[in-house]
């Protein structure tokens, strides 16, 4: 390909930003369009049943009371619409759901994502939390998707240091799913005397894929495992004690991980890992209901999935298809059909019944 000669004087500093403010203009509307074109419709007002117990709403602390049910999402424009369906499917299902209390996390444009919740869900109780990219940004590794890279991803490495002390457990939802259950069941799950967190577990998966030849090669390395029955388990649904996860410092733990993964290439996948060196083996088991995943399956072949045997209290879209995308494309898969109940994007041709 020809390439432009060099000028042989420069152009003035003031003509050059002449010359580059349009381009500059449309980077930064472009930047901004994917949270500012999408509007959402307000959701439906959901109420307490009568044998609910009551959290003293008149108290500014409730977002702190033991009795409220929290829930921790990450929030970024990219998945907005799929945080909006999530947040709506908690609500509709939820036995209590004026006792939830939502703890998001962020890392741009608070105001704007401020404003879309409470315009949506104009009594939820709710807060957002900063999360400083830099914080995580030099610990990360390239991963087989680009996607997993995003600093955001790794927030939920940080939940003990970024929510109130106050708050000593939660329940951790990604923003690619829709629940069908009340959340209260899936709270309310022991966590026996130790563990830290419980998820559903996947032992028929191959653990040993998640780590590199390298990893398994190393006996100081692969003794990690020893003594640990460890499965694998999907960390966009987990319900954690926040205070043993502090007493144990499990943050700077999953960090020092993260900082070998930097030296030696240990494994391939994102935030996963991490979690698994640290917690699979020594987790408390969740009904696999609550975590119906891989349904986003390989959105570059089209790839659909069908639920796993069982009952279904949750569904989750992880994988490279997310609902929303396939369903703007019409190319949807069957179980899109679902997640679409709970949209709440505004579209141009809505109307006022």
């Amino acid at each position: 390909m020809p390439q432009l000669a060099p000028p042989s004087h420069p152009p003035h500093p003031h003509l050059l930003l002449l010359f580059l403010l349009p381009f500059l203009l449309i980077s930064a509307i472009n930047a901004s369009s994917s949270t500012t074109t999408q509007k959402f419709k307000e959701s439906p007002q959901f109420y307490n049943s009568p044998a609910c117990p009551s959290l003293n709403s008149g108290n500014i602390n409730d977002m702190c009371s033991d009795l409220a049910i929290h829930v921790a999402m990450t929030l970024d424009a990219a998945y907005l619409r799929g945080s909006m369906a999530a947040i709506h499917s908690v609500l509709q299902h939820a036995s209590c759901p004026q006792n939830l209390r939502f703890h998001f996390i962020s890392s741009t444009n608070h105001h704007h994502l401020l404003l879309t919740i409470f315009n949506s869900f104009p009594s939820l109780k709710f807060q957002i939390y900063p999360f400083d990219h830099t914080t995580v940004s030099g610990h990360i590794s390239t991963s087989i998707r680009s996607a997993l890279d995003c600093p955001l991803n790794y927030a939920r490495n940080y939940l003990a240091d970024l929510l109130p002390l106050c708050i000593h457990r939660i329940v951790y939802l990604d923003s690619d799913l829709v629940l069908v259950d009340d959340i209260s069941k899936l709270a309310a799950t022991p966590l026996g005397d130790h563990a830290v967190l419980a998820a559903p577990e996947y032992c028929n998966a191959n653990f040993t894929s998640y780590f590199t030849p390298t990893f398994w090669a190393n006996p100081t390395l692969s003794l990690t495992f020893a003594g640990r029955n460890a499965c694998y388990f999907n960390t966009g649904v987990m319900v954690i004690d926040l205070e043993r996860w502090r007493d144990g410092e499990y943050t700077t733990k999953i960090v020092e991980w993260m900082e070998l993964q930097k030296r030696m290439r240990i494994y391939e996948l994102g935030s996963l890992p991490p979690f698994l060196l640290v917690f699979a083996g020594n987790i408390a088991p969740v009904d696999h209901r609550w975590n119906q995943h891989g349904l986003g399956g390989d959105n570059y072949r089209g790839l659909c999935r069908n639920l796993h045997p069982g009952p279904v209290s949750l569904l989750h879209w992880s994988g490279k298809g997310k609902p929303w995308m396939r369903l703007d494309t019409n190319r949807a898969c069957p179980l899109d059909a679902l997640w679409a109940r709970y949209d709440l994007l505004q579209t141009p041709y809505a109307f006022e019944a």
